[in-house]
């Protein structure tokens, strides 16, 4: 049974799953994205990391961010064994979670190399959005958003 809960990042199972998620993405894109992600954005009283579990077993992970108000930003999903549904569940939580911080809608960016991702978000109902911030002048990176009162 599949368990999804609000955890500390920086603990040992937080920490795993993270280097999990970057050797992983840096196989698929040449890039770890590391330099994406800040561990502080998640001391954010508005933001979150959770980890999905499996029995005890740590087997995926997801965070936002905040970025105002009304917008939050999803980094850091993974789950470590596909085909399971983990990768939903999490997003799910995710997507819950913001509206109960007010947010919405969300963004996030992944790579267009990652065609797993891109299928990912489009099947839960995000659009393909205009590059924002750092990512504006990116050629290889897609960013995605999903308005959460669009939600079913």
């Amino acid at each position: 049974m599949i368990s999804i809960k609000e955890e500390r990042i920086n603990l040992q199972d937080g920490i795993k799953l993270i280097e999990e998620l970057s050797c992983t993405l840096e196989k698929i894109t040449g890039n770890s994205g590391k330099g994406s992600f800040d561990y502080n954005d998640m001391l954010n009283t508005r933001s979150i990391f959770v980890i999905a579990r499996d029995d005890n077993k740590a087997v995926g992970c997801g965070a936002f961010r905040e970025i105002t108000d009304d917008v939050a930003e999803i980094k850091r999903m993974y789950a470590s064994e596909k085909n399971r549904g983990i990768g939903k569940m999490i997003l799910l939580q995710l997507e819950n979670r913001e509206k109960e911080f007010g947010y919405l809608k969300v963004i996030l960016e992944t790579r267009k190399c990652n065609n797993n991702a891109i299928r990912f978000y489009l099947s839960n109902r995000y659009k393909i959005i205009d590059n924002y911030g750092k990512y504006k002048e990116m050629l290889q990176a897609v960013c995605f958003e999903k308005v959460l009162n669009e939600m079913q």
